[in-house]
């Protein structure tokens, strides 16, 4: 394996070299030295965090997914008073969308919402805006803003997130989540067409996101978990492949989220090469570590809503502890998706408790 280069940037170091465990380290090197499966003090902690993060600073969903210094700022707040690893332009799945020329609604105490998705037939992408430029559309910059901020501000110190919408996401937005599903059945052809066009999109946003300073681009392929594996493989994974190998080559770490239930996809899941895989609760964890091999790093499985929202300081470090045993090594501690609002302070602070990491 190769050194990602934001490893090689920020350390010098390679991979899985006998080093020991350094007694000290900012959350950059933390991070990086992890997605390497280097040996680090304790665990990287990277919680999803959007109207959470709005709200504890006194703001609203709608004013964090519009502006980026909302956003920022209700990262950069949170990281000082729970204390985790990496900041991110998480806000909304609708970024390229309206990139692609869909109007977005926004709402106080809601995620960001396509009324009426763009494209109204499959087989015609003319209403798509031809090759969206993410520094000429409105809430393409706005991230990318948000992503030169985070460098500015805590650049070198803390990992930075990009995130992008992943080809059937994209896909699934642009269409309508129903609509596309009986496209992926019926029309075939047309769906590979809209795909090209949504992974070009992506790729083309991944590489400003990462040229403004991110270290790593996640990639968000929600609608995925719904599709069976031969239409999974067939279909979708070619263009994620793509995706991740151009994310890489531009010399940023790569990290899959696709919420639900993957265990009936890990086996193809686990030849896209990411760096970084996210596991929701459901997901079997030997089967997860057995699909992507022992140097891929894996975040994730501790549940948002039963073990975070509704569970106790104590409950969550249990599980937090569970989850790393269940896992092993490279690991990273987050809820299997995004900490949901309402979530007591103190829940969210047991979650980023420093964890030791352990060789065993």
């Amino acid at each position: 394996m190769v050194a990602p280069a934001p490893y090689v940037r920020a350390t010098g170091g390679s991979p899985f070299s006998p080093n020991p465990v350094p007694s000290i380290m900012n959350s950059l090197e933390r991070y990086l030295a992890t997605a390497c499966g280097q040996p680090t003090d304790f665990l990287p902690r990277v919680p999803i965090l959007m109207q959470f993060a709005a709200e504890h600073i006194g703001s609203n969903y709608a004013a964090f997914a519009a502006d980026w210094r909302v956003l920022v700022e209700a990262n950069l707040r949170c990281r000082d008073e729970f204390g985790f690893d990496q900041v991110s332009a998480i806000s909304d799945p609708y970024r390229e969308v309206q990139g692609f020329g869909g109007e977005i609604h926004y709402e106080a105490d809601h995620a960001p919402t396509c009324k009426r998705p763009p494209l109204s037939d499959i087989r015609d992408l003319s209403p798509l805006r031809e090759d969206p430029d993410p520094y000429a559309c409105e809430r393409m910059l706005d991230r990318l803003l948000a992503v030169r901020a985070y460098q500015e501000r805590v650049g070198g110190e803390c990992s930075i997130l990009g995130w992008v919408e992943g080809p059937a996401a994209e896909a699934a937005d642009l269409r309508g989540v129903q609509d596309f599903l009986m496209d992926l059945m019926d029309e075939e052809a047309a769906c590979r067409l809209l795909l090209e066009r949504c992974t070009h999109t992506a790729i083309r946003f991944a590489e400003a996101q990462l040229e403004e300073g991110a270290d790593t681009v996640g990639i968000g392929d929600a609608i995925a978990s719904q599709m069976p594996p031969d239409l999974y493989r067939n279909l979708i994974w070619p263009f994620e492949k793509r995706l991740v190998e151009s994310i890489q080559f531009k010399g940023g770490l790569v990290k899959l989220h696709i919420c639900g239930n993957i265990t009936h996809l890990l086996p193809h899941i686990g030849e896209l090469g990411v760096d970084i895989l996210d596991i929701d609760h459901m997901v079997d964890p030997a089967t997860a570590r057995q699909a992507v091999g022992p140097t891929t790093a894996i975040a994730g499985r501790v549940d948002p809503v039963a073990d975070v929202l509704h569970g106790t300081p104590e409950s969550i470090r249990l599980a937090v502890a569970a989850s790393y045993a269940a896992i092993g090594n490279p690991h990273l501690v987050m809820a299997g998706c995004e900490i949901p609002p309402g979530t007591p302070a103190a829940n969210l602070k047991a979650l980023c408790e420093p964890l030791p990491y352990s060789a065993a």
